[in-house]
Parts: structure tokens; C-alpha cells; sequence
């Protein structure tokens, strides 16, 4: 079979490139073998100290959105806001947007061992408790197969969902809801 692929197929050339040829007749002897190794070092130091340079510089310009080095500490104690205390539901922004936590949840433990929020949210619960239920798309697969449980990509609620809170906007915000369609 000519077409078939083996080590034997291959050919070798019958002299090196010109390129392996003058790496083979130029090696330094003696002190000059080490003075290209050291330009070399010399050169690799001189472009990284540069680069390091213009880094820290950028660093320096860096702001946030709230006009503060982003490399300084955050300013504000944990627990600066207050959240809402079981307020009603809170109107929604734009379509498919998580609905917020209207509550506190404070000291709520979601581990991969424990969900605090299904102790009120779950299907059995939710009714005795006067909570919303979970929606149903949190017991379906990203391929729309119907589980028994919490679907584990939904299992950590606050990855979507987050308390309301009494927080004004970090900086100047001119969004406008759109209207929700029926």
C-alpha cells in the first residue's frame, strides 16, 4: 500500500538547512561563549524591567467605577447597607431577571450539604410558610429533562438572586425599565 503512512516513507534530507550549518561552525570558544550568554541575559533584564515599569505606571491610572484606586482597600464596613425587612415582592427590571430577595439573609447557610432558602422556597414548604415557590425551570436540565431535585447549577440561589437593599448607585445610572410583555 503506497498511500499508508510510516517512518520509512519519511525522507531524510541529504545535508542539514544552511541554518544548522552556521550554528554548527559558529560556536564561541572560550570568554566569548560567555559574553553572548551574558548580552543575552542583559537584554532579556533590560526589556522585562520596561515592561514592569509601564505595569506599575498603568496600575497607578487605574480607577473604578467609583473614581477610587481600585488597589486601595474598600472603604466600607461590611453590613454598610441595610437590607429590606420582608418587604412585598419588589418589581422586576426587565424580562428573565432573577426576582430579588425581599429579606434578610444574614447567617442563611447554602453549602453543598444545606440550602437554608428551601427550608421556606421548596415545593412542600412554601404554602406553610407563605413564601414563593421556587420556579419550576430550577428542576430542569440546561436540556430541559425534569428532575426530582434542585437542579445542582441552580442549587446556590445567591449566584442569581441578591437581597434588596437600601444601596444608591455607585455611579450615575440613566437605565429606564422596559415594559414587561404579556
Amino acid at each position: 500500500m503506497k498511500n499508508r503512512i510510516s517512518p520509512s516513507n519519511f525522507s531524510k534530507p541529504d545535508k542539514p538547512n544552511d541554518l544548522h550549518v552556521a550554528m554548527k561552525t559558529r560556536k564561541p570558544s572560550g570568554l566569548g561563549r560567555y559574553r553572548s550568554y551574558g548580552l543575552s541575559l542583559f537584554v532579556m533584564a533590560a526589556l522585562s524591567a520596561g515592561g514592569l515599569l509601564t505595569n506599575a505606571q498603568a496600575q497607578d491610572d487605574l480607577k473604578g467605577l467609583r473614581g477610587i484606586d481600585v488597589a486601595e482597600p474598600d472603604t466600607l464596613p461590611a453590613g454598610t447597607f441595610r437590607s429590606t425587612q420582608d418587604s412585598e415582592l419588589i418589581e422586576r427590571n426587565y424580562e428573565q431577571q432573577p426576582p430579588v430577595i425581599p429579606h434578610k439573609i444574614d447567617g442563611y447557610e447554602i453549602s453543598l450539604n444545606f440550602n437554608r432558602c428551601m427550608d421556606c422556597h421548596s415545593d412542600t414548604r412554601y404554602k406553610e410558610m407563605n413564601a414563593t415557590r421556587v420556579s419550576q425551570t430550577h428542576y430542569k436540565t440546561r436540556d430541559g429533562q425534569e428532575l426530582a431535585n434542585i437542579s445542582p447549577r441552580r442549587y446556590f440561589c445567591v449566584q442569581c438572586h441578591v437581597p434588596q437593599t437600601d444601596a444608591r448607585p455607585l455611579v450615575e445610572n440613566t437605565y429606564q425599565r422596559t415594559e414587561r410583555q404579556h
